[in-house]
């Protein structure tokens, strides 16, 4: 039986713009989203802002009032335990999806953090638009269950999403975590787990040459 599906609980550590943007698209597909962050104002006023834009949708047509009190009904912010390492405010998540810092340390010392609290089925996502899936991965027991899911900015508009698994995810994870982003209404590419990915990879070289 698949773990991930709508009535999956979606984890979301990070409530910058892309936690913010990520937290947004999974009410709106109909699961209940904790979103995290160790600066609670910061996740309280991602909330806000969220309510903001379905306010705006609402007022342009493109959702009911109901429908738009149904998506923020569906969002909730964690408390801050996970501050001193205790993530189990997540440990009824299907998948958690971190959308921090890009740093590797930081990130691969989160998933060993998230790893400890969460249930043994539940899937591990990084948002990384650069870093190798499997090096952040490499302090996990589990790493089968680790995987890239880069969405790009802004999350809610762009409807492109690679999905990286890394040299131990497994293919079955691969396929659950493809499945229910492409049930989200995005475009999903499966990409290696090498520099940048597909789309920053074949950017860089336009970068570059602008720059000479």
């Amino acid at each position: 039986m698949p773990r991930l599906g709508r009535n999956s609980v979606v984890g979301i550590i990070g409530a910058g713009a892309m936690g913010t943007g990520i937290a947004q698209i999974a009410a709106t597909a109909g699961h209940r989203v904790i979103l995290f962050d160790v600066r609670a104002d910061a996740a309280n006023r991602a909330l806000e802002s969220i309510g903001t834009v379905l306010d705006k949708l609402v007022s342009k047509n493109k959702l009911s009032a109901d429908e738009a009190r149904a998506i923020a009904g569906r969002l909730s912010v964690a408390n801050t335990a996970a501050a001193e390492g205790d993530y189990s405010v997540l440990a009824e998540c299907g998948i958690v999806i971190e959308a921090i810092v890009e740093d590797l340390e930081i990130k691969r010392e989160l998933f060993v953090q998230v790893e400890r609290s969460v249930h043994s089925e539940c899937v591990l996502a990084t948002n990384t638009s650069s870093l190798a899936v499997t090096a952040i991965a490499r302090g996990c027991t589990n790493a089968q269950r680790v995987i890239g899911v880069h969405f790009f900015n802004p999350a809610p508009v762009l409807p492109l999403v690679e999905i990286v698994p890394g040299l131990a995810t497994s293919e079955s994870v691969t396929r659950e975590v493809r499945t229910l982003i492409d049930a989200w209404g995005k475009t999903t590419v499966l990409a290696s787990d090498t520099p940048g990915f597909i789309v920053n990879r074949v950017a860089r070289p336009f970068y570059g040459e602008a720059i000479r």
